[in-house]
């Protein structure tokens, strides 16, 4: 092992080849960082660090070897104190407590390498990400009881990874007491930028309101009933409908069982969908754009392509769905073909991808492609065939339609999936509106522009209107995606839903696409704010939370979806004028108000205006009330960040 000091006075290491395990240390921000390497092989290790910013530092390891072989396991390692550490956010969910024992996974489609040490109040503490957005990364950080405090790792190649001679990753330390938003915004932007990632656009269609056939109909679907609801649903002013699972089965409707995905494959429309063209163009009429759903790596058993693609599928099957080896050029080809022939012969808007992370093998299987010698596949890496099979669609599909729809779900939505999808959907949460919300607070903290969605919404029709609506409030900061049957709701709940799709289009810079900032991660998010240059918008989920309005510069609106009458609101200076709207846009009450604390009575799923004078717009001192202020934001272009 050679060693030597760098003149930025931290230490790098060389490693030469050598059968004994590697082990290495170099001083940084974060205790000291160890590559920990127990079968180095013929491999070649090089370490350096860098410097960001004051308290962001960077580690760089360079793997090579003289000829192709698979790379070898190793992992970045790395002590943090429990230093006013009180919780750790992920981009998969915010634990509670101090649940550091279980290894949480990222790759191109499943999550993200990026993780924050949390305080009590909003403060990073330490945040990590990682520039591997291809391949599978793990990170760990068990509890150390005796130093109290946490062994954390990057761990690369924990599954099999096709031969190469040269192999680079990168992580990010950042042990900055920032608003965790921030330093999770800043890690995201790092990893596209390490990861040589530029994100794909959303065009203005991805933030418009969506209807979706799943919840509704699941597999039971036909042309004429998806009409009936797009009716309805252009006439509550959706704009998009995504025709989902079942519309490819040629089995007869009513209480049609769930066959799971041994029908997928052929991707020809049902005996329900006689002339996919014209029913398409029929839902044109209406108004709406039209997106069909696809299982990417299926081809079912009961699929005429079935036979044709024998040998070559991964050894993985789910629900009849065998799962397509994209390492296969012929593969990648008839996936990137069925796409371009709907758009060229039905005339769609766009794609829903699912189950992308399922090309993968799973821990443990043995890769047959090893004993075969990859024969027949023109390339070795399972991830980075997937992202050259996206990639490949992305270019042939946005040539015949650049505003091309494409939305990718949970947990596919990493930085490299930006590349491909400019519609990033909370997985299938039904009838949670907490878990809807925590997962749309969570994507826009790491999506950019992107435009996130919520998962699709269904309530009861017995219901009140106000209960129905707090599923809506829920899902307000990412485009909300309804799929209750349209024509059974009563007539109020249709004014309501009516009146929430008008508010988010009229609002929709300060609720999808401004900035945003999401308070108490680890409380679910009962407060979220999104900002535009002219209003602010203030979504409070939580009853007795104290609402700070912010600064007197822009119009307030503060969405009641506590499920109480009322809620604490703190005001800067006494307003020009508060208006009061019940959930379907009526306003109820214009209330005096002064400045400080007081509680505002507001209807369940209701709203509140706030509207300054132009004195109030000048040098206005912001009262202070703990865990209550939210002035600033996050862009949401993850480059500008306006601190409090």
């Amino acid at each position: 092992m050679n060693r030597s000091v760098l003149p930025i006075s931290v230490l790098a290491f060389l490693v030469a080849a050598a059968a004994s395990p590697v082990v290495a240390d170099a001083a940084t921000l974060a205790k000291g960082v160890k590559l920990d390497c127990p079968a180095p092989g013929s491999w070649r290790f090089h370490v350096s660090t860098g410097t960001i910013a004051p308290g962001v530092e960077t580690v760089r390891v360079t793997l090579k070897s003289d000829e192709e072989s698979p790379p070898p396991r190793f992992s970045l390692r790395w002590f943090v104190p429990q230093t006013d550490i009180h919780h750790l956010w992920t981009s998969e969910s915010t634990h509670y407590g101090i649940p550091w024992s279980e290894p949480m996974n990222s790759e191109l489609a499943a999550w993200m390498p990026l993780y924050d040490f949390l305080d009590a109040n909003d403060r990073s503490r330490f945040a990590f990400a990682c520039s591997e957005a291809r391949r599978k990364v793990v990170f760990k950080a068990p509890v150390s009881e005796t130093q109290m405090g946490f062994n954390c790792s990057f761990t690369f190649f924990t599954v099999p990874e096709a031969p190469m001679k040269e192999y680079t990753a990168e992580i990010r330390l950042d042990s900055r007491s920032v608003f965790y938003g921030e330093a999770i915004v800043e890690a995201a932007d790092w990893i596209c930028r390490a990861a040589g990632i530029a994100p794909m656009e959303s065009p203005a269609a991805a933030f418009d309101a969506v209807y979706s056939t799943w919840y509704d109909f699941h597999q039971d679907v036909c042309a004429e009933g998806v009409e009936r609801e797009c009716a309805l649903a252009a006439a509550l002013g959706m704009k998009t409908v995504i025709v989902d699972d079942g519309w490819q089965i040629d089995l007869p409707l009513g209480n049609r069982p769930w066959n799971g995905y041994r029908f997928c494959g052929d991707w020809k429309p049902g005996r329900h969908f006689p002339d996919m063209a014209a029913h398409v163009k029929r839902v044109h009429a209406l108004g709406l754009k039209y997106m069909m759903w696809y299982s990417v790596p299926f081809v079912g058993k009961d699929s005429a392509n079935f036979s044709r693609f024998k040998g070559k599928f991964l050894p993985v099957e789910c629900a009849g769905g065998h799962v397509l080896d994209p390492r296969f050029p012929e593969v990648r080809e008839f996936v990137v073909q069925t796409y371009e022939d709907a758009v060229k012969d039905w005339g769609i808007d766009g794609v829903k991808l699912d189950f992308i992370g399922r090309f993968a093998l799973k821990d443990g299987v043995v890769d047959p492609a090893i004993a075969e010698n990859y024969a027949g596949r023109d390339m070795k890496s399972i991830p980075l065939a997937v992202d050259t099979m996206l990639a490949e669609a992305m270019r042939r599909l946005k040539a015949l339609k650049p505003d091309i729809l494409i939305e990718f779900r949970q947990p596919y939505v990493g930085p490299a999936i930006r590349r491909f999808g400019n519609m990033l959907r909370a997985t299938d949460c039904p009838l949670s509106m907490v878990e809807n919300r925590t997962r749309i607070a969570r994507l826009r903290l790491t999506s950019g522009r992107t435009a996130v969605h919520s998962d699709m919404l269904e309530w009861r029709a017995d219901e009140t209107p106000e209960s129905a609506a707090r599923c809506i409030l829920n899902s307000l900061f990412g485009v909300v995606q309804y799929s209750m049957h349209l024509g059974d709701l009563p007539e109020s709940h249709r004014r309501m839903a009516a009146h929430w799709i008008r508010f988010a289009e009229t609002h929709k810079e300060a609720l999808v696409k401004g900035a945003f900032r999401p308070h108490y991660p680890a409380n679910d998010y009962p407060l979220l704010v999104g900002e535009s240059k002219s209003e602010r918008v203030i979504g409070v989920y939580q009853e007795n939370l104290v609402v700070d309005a912010g600064e007197a510069d822009k119009t307030v609106y503060v969405l009641n979806g506590a499920n109480t009458a009322s809620f604490m609101l703190n005001l800067p200076c006494a307003p020009a004028r508060i208006e009061v709207y019940d959930t379907f846009g009526t306003r109820v009450d214009s209330p005096a108000c002064k400045a400080g604390l007081q509680r505002l009575a507001v209807p369940v799923s209701g709203y509140a205006r706030i509207s300054w004078g132009a004195a109030a717009n000048k040098d206005v001192a912001l009262s202070t009330i703990p865990g209550g202020h939210i002035g600033g934001g996050i862009s949401a272009d993850m480059v500008s960040y306006r601190p409090l």
